[in-house]
C-alpha cells in the first residue's frame, strides 16, 4: 500500500459495544463529500449510537486541502431488519448512501394534494436519486417536500405537497437517494473571543465589507441577487442605499410584503413613514393616515408601475425597481391594508411564483424581516449563500434553526449597514 491509496480502519463504535453479539444485521453506507469540515462524519456516527446501532468505520480517506473531498465506508449493524432501516433512513438525510444501493421506490400518488404514505421528505441539500441504475439530479431542491419522477423516470424534482396530483410517481423511502453535503462555512480554531455566529458585537464594517465583495462577485460572474426586505428599511431611512444598489445593478429581483412597498410609497407622497416625518423624526398631523392614502393613490392609478408612468410616484424603492427593470415579488398577509394592486393575497399563489422565481437566483440578502426571511430562506437549497441582517438576534437564530444553516448572521440596524454596503460596493468597483 502506497501513502496516496486509503488506508482500511477497523473503529467500532464502544457506547453500544456490549450489545453487539445482538447486532443481527448490518450493511455498508458510504460517505463521501465535505465530511470531515462540516462535521458530518461525526453526526452520523452519532446518529447511529444514539438510536442503538453499531458502526464500524471500514475505510477513511481524509482529504489533504480545504477543496478535497474525503470518503468514509461504514458498516452500519443493528438487532433487527426495522431497527437498521430507520438508522440507514436518518442518516441517509445526512448524505450515507447504501454501498449495495437499489433504484428508488415509486408508488403513484392516489389523491390530489397528498403524499404516499412513507414518502421521502426532501432536506435543501443536494439530492441525486438513482433510477434504472443511473444517478440522477433532482431538480428545485427544497426541503419540506416530496421527490417527482417523471413517467419516463428520466429526471426528478422535489415537489411540495399541495401540488401533488393523483397519478403522479413518487419517491418513497430512502433506498436509492444520496444527498451531498455542503462545504460549512470558514471558522476560527480553538479558544476565541467573540466566535459565537450570532453577536450583535461583531465589527459591521468587515461584515459590510465581505458581503459587498459576494455582491460584487455574484454580479461580475452573472449571478441574481435576491432581496428579501422588511419594512423597518423606510422605517430607519434606509430606502436611499437600497434604491442605490438596485440603480446599480446590484439587485436583480426584490421579496416583500404589502408593508415594504406601501410605507415606501407613503414616503415618497408623504415623507412619512407610518405617520413620522423621516426628515424631523416627529409625528405629522393626521400622518396615520398617510399609508392608507397612499394606498388608495396607487389603486386608482392601476397599480405602482402605472403610477411610475403617470408621474405620481417619482422616488423611492418601489420607483427604483419599476424603472430599472427589477422584478419585485409583493407577497401578502392576513394584516394588509388595502392592499396594494400588485399584493399577491393568495398565499400558496405567492409560494408558487416565489418558488419559481428563486430557482435562478445565486445568492440572497434578506434585511429586517422574520417571517419574509425564514419563508424564503424554507424555499432556498443549501447551495445558495445566504446572509441575514437584522437588530433582532432571534430572526437569524430561527433561520437557522428551521434548516437554512448555510445563513451568515448579522446582528445590527438595518441603516448603518446599509450605508456602509454601499460604500463599500462603490470601493470595489474600482478593483478589477
Amino acid at each position: 500500500m502506497t501513502e496516496q491509496e486509503p488506508k482500511s480502519l477497523n473503529l467500532t463504535s464502544d457506547t453500544h459495544r456490549s450489545s453487539a453479539h445482538a447486532a443481527a444485521v448490518s450493511e455498508d453506507v458510504e460517505l463521501s463529500g465535505h465530511i470531515i469540515d462540516s462535521l458530518l462524519l461525526p453526526k452520523v456516527l452519532d446518529c447511529i449510537t444514539h438510536r442503538g446501532g453499531i458502526f464500524r468505520i471500514q475505510e477513511l480517506t481524509v482529504g489533504q486541502q480545504r477543496k478535497d473531498a474525503s470518503y468514509a465506508r461504514i458498516q452500519v449493524s443493528a438487532g433487527s431488519q426495522p431497527e437498521l432501516d430507520r438508522i440507514l433512513a436518518v442518516i441517509s438525510d445526512h448524505g450515507a448512501v447504501r454501498v449495495s444501493s437499489d433504484d428508488c421506490r415509486l408508488v403513484k400518488a392516489d389523491m390530489n394534494g397528498a403524499f404516499p404514505e412513507g414518502f421521502y421528505s426532501s432536506t435543501n441539500r443536494t439530492t441525486e436519486v438513482r433510477l434504472n441504475g443511473e444517478w440522477f439530479p433532482v431538480d428545485m431542491q427544497e426541503m419540506d417536500c416530496g421527490i417527482v419522477v417523471k413517467a419516463d423516470q428520466r429526471s426528478a424534482r422535489c415537489i411540495p405537497m399541495v401540488d401533488v396530483r393523483q397519478g403522479d410517481l413518487i419517491i418513497v423511502g430512502h433506498v436509492g437517494v444520496r444527498v451531498t453535503s455542503e462545504l460549512r462555512v470558514e471558522r476560527g480554531s480553538g479558544f476565541e473571543f467573540m466566535d459565537s455566529a450570532v453577536s450583535s458585537e461583531k465589527p459591521k464594517r468587515v461584515a459590510a465589507r465581505r458581503v459587498a465583495e459576494w455582491m460584487v462577485e455574484n454580479k461580475r460572474n452573472g449571478g441574481k441577487t435576491l432581496i428579501v426586505g422588511g419594512p423597518a428599511i423606510v422605517h430607519t431611512d434606509s430606502v436611499q442605499h437600497l434604491c442605490s444598489l438596485i440603480r446599480d445593478g446590484y439587485v436583480h429581483k426584490l421579496f416583500a410584503g404589502n408593508a415594504l412597498a406601501t410605507h415606501d410609497i407613503e414616503n415618497s407622497l408623504y415623507g412619512t413613514s407610518l405617520g413620522i416625518n423621516l426628515e424631523q423624526g416627529e409625528v405629522v398631523a393626521a400622518g396615520h393616515e398617510h399609508h392608507l392614502r397612499s394606498i388608495n393613490t396607487i389603486r386608482r392609478c392601476g397599480g405602482i408601475a402605472d403610477a411610475v408612468a403617470q408621474g405620481v410616484l417619482k422616488s423611492g424603492i418601489m420607483h427604483a425597481c419599476v424603472t430599472s427593470g427589477v422584478p419585485f415579488l409583493l407577497a401578502g398577509s392576513i394584516r394588509d391594508d388595502g392592499p396594494l394592486p400588485e399584493v399577491i393575497t393568495d398565499c400558496l399563489d405567492a409560494q408558487r411564483q416565489m418558488r419559481h422565481e428563486v430557482q435562478d437566483v445565486t445568492f440572497c440578502v434578506m434585511l429586517a424581516t422574520m417571517l419574509h426571511s425564514v419563508a424564503v430562506g424554507n424555499l432556498l437549497p443549501a447551495s445558495v449563500r445566504v446572509v441575514c441582517v437584522d437588530i433582532n438576534p432571534s430572526t437569524v437564530i430561527k433561520l437557522s434553526d428551521r434548516g437554512s444553516s448555510q445563513t451568515i448572521p448579522i446582528v445590527t440596524d438595518i441603516e448603518p449597514f446599509l450605508r456602509a454596503l454601499v460604500e463599500e460596493v462603490r470601493r470595489q468597483e474600482q478593483t478589477p
